[in-house]
């Protein structure tokens, strides 16, 4: 896609983001013991389910859970290349988050994203307000996170006709 600007754009327009659209994401990404002890201990949380292997071992899980602020950010960051890059004018809020399933250290996560509000924007003429729910599976294709995400989206630049 092209752009009036220097920013790179693979990210969908405004008007290409019609209630009802399904992207299914190309990158999966499998997560690491690594990735939860980092994103656990750079986020001060203390939490022994995310972090002591013997305390977690002796839990209904019987092995540590990646913490689940991490598991959202990588949903939304796995969305990120096919919807909102270089596309996106702000993130506007988060709502209905769940972790229907845990996530552990060795699964593999891929991700799907719903259009299901999408309105222009009453105060800003170039762009429009989007609602993607992003779901994430498991490599079992257990549903591990569901949540609704809005976004203020830049319309298409004008004489972009791709």
């Amino acid at each position: 896609m092209s752009t009036d600007t220097d920013r790179p754009v693979s990210g969908r327009w405004f008007e290409q983001l019609e209630v009802g659209t399904v992207v299914q994401h190309a990158t999966r990404r499998t997560v690491t013991e690594t990735d939860n002890v980092l994103f656990t201990t750079m986020t001060m949380n203390p939490a022994p389910m995310h972090l002591d292997a013997d305390y977690a071992s002796r839990s209904e899980f019987g092995k540590p859970l990646v913490n689940s602020m991490f598991t959202i950010a990588l949903v939304v960051g796995l969305s990120v290349y096919e919807l909102t890059l270089g596309t996106i004018v702000a993130q506007l809020g988060m709502s209905d988050v769940e972790f229907p399933k845990p996530v552990f250290a060795g699964d593999t996560i891929r991700v799907e994203s719903e259009v299901v509000e999408a309105r222009a924007s009453k105060s800003r003429p170039r762009a429009g307000i989007v609602v993607f729910e992003h779901r994430a599976y498991n490599q079992r294709g257990e549903l591990v996170c569901r949540a609704k995400r809005t976004g203020l989206m830049h319309r298409r630049p004008e004489g972009d006709a791709a």
